[in-house]
């Protein structure tokens, strides 16, 4: 069977309107349209339905059993519309500042104090975008904030952190398996991210406990979902420092070992190789590079 084609827009909207008001006439006022226009589109809208959806009455209009039916449908998809449309586009002249960033950094470090800059800047709204496996500046951009080494062809990097790799746990799991030494993660299940180069095996090396199978374990595609396990106690996280910041700090999470590596990448802010920012990306930029400094 089928499929009946849309109706165009304007014949639904002449249609809700005019079956709010019973009478072509008040429906042309709210519409901004003539008499003759609004009957017309109905007319239109019943040939294309192939039923009558008003009935014709010496005082003014009805609406038919099908009229009645689709009258709620028809106002439900043009609210759905209008909501959507809103939402996305606005009233408003001015875009939202379009930041592509770390999930990551997003929700362990700048979420908590966006409230900052939110204050000190209340006309600019920011949209921020997720760049989970994508490793290019999207031309409508306006920054985006990326892990890596900083060598990134046809874009401008500014470090914003300085990390090193830490194990992080709950309290209480660190309470419970007795964690002195590096070698003791073993006792414990590991938490692994995928798609980072310095992981639990480079981490054991580097603290020369090599010998230890870190092959086991939980794997995520983000740092947010193995230090929410490791919240949980579900397993040790090998986190990056500048996120587990605020987490240490409120007891939430603890770091067992006194060993500090250098990670060989960092945060940073990017931009197009040689564009110009506009006001609010600049506005934003140089709150962010003032933040990461106060906190170091």
């Amino acid at each position: 069977m089928s499929q009946k084609a849309l109706p165009p827009l304007n014949w639904l909207r002449a249609f809700e309107v005019s079956a709010r008001h019973l009478n072509f006439t008040h429906a042309a006022e709210e519409l901004h349209l003539t008499q003759g226009a609004v009957s017309q589109q109905i007319r239109q809208l019943e040939g294309q339905l192939g039923v009558a959806l008003f009935k014709r009455l010496p005082r003014g209009l009805g609406l038919t059993e099908e009229g009645q039916s689709y009258l709620p449908v028809v106002q439900d998809a043009i609210s759905r519309l209008a909501v959507g449309t809103n939402e996305i586009f606005g009233q408003r002249q001015r875009r939202p500042l379009k930041v592509r960033g770390s999930l990551s950094f997003l929700h362990f470090w700048l979420a908590p104090r966006l409230e900052d800059f939110r204050r000190a800047h209340p006309q600019i709204d920011i949209r921020y975008i997720s760049n989970l496996w994508v490793k290019e500046l999207d031309a409508e951009d306006d920054l985006e904030i990326r892990w890596g080494s900083g060598q990134w062809a046809g874009v401008e990097a500014q470090r914003l952190t300085w990390d090193y790799l830490v194990p992080v746990c709950s309290p209480a799991l660190m309470s419970a398996s007795g964690l002195r030494e590096p070698r003791d993660v073993a006792r414990l299940p590991l938490l692994h991210v995928l798609g980072y180069e310095e992981g639990w095996g480079y981490w054991l090396k580097r603290v020369g406990a090599g010998d230890v199978d870190y092959s086991s374990g939980m794997q995520f595609d983000t740092l947010v979902s193995t230090l929410r396990m490791a919240e949980l106690g579900l397993g040790i996280a090998l986190a990056r420092s500048s996120l587990v910041e605020d987490l240490l700090g409120e007891g939430r999470l603890v770091a067992p070992f006194a060993q500090r590596i250098e990670a060989s990448e960092s945060f940073y802010l990017v931009r197009g190789l040689g564009e110009a920012l506009t006001p609010d990306a600049q506005a934003f930029s140089n709150w962010l590079v003032a933040m990461v400094h106060r906190q170091t």
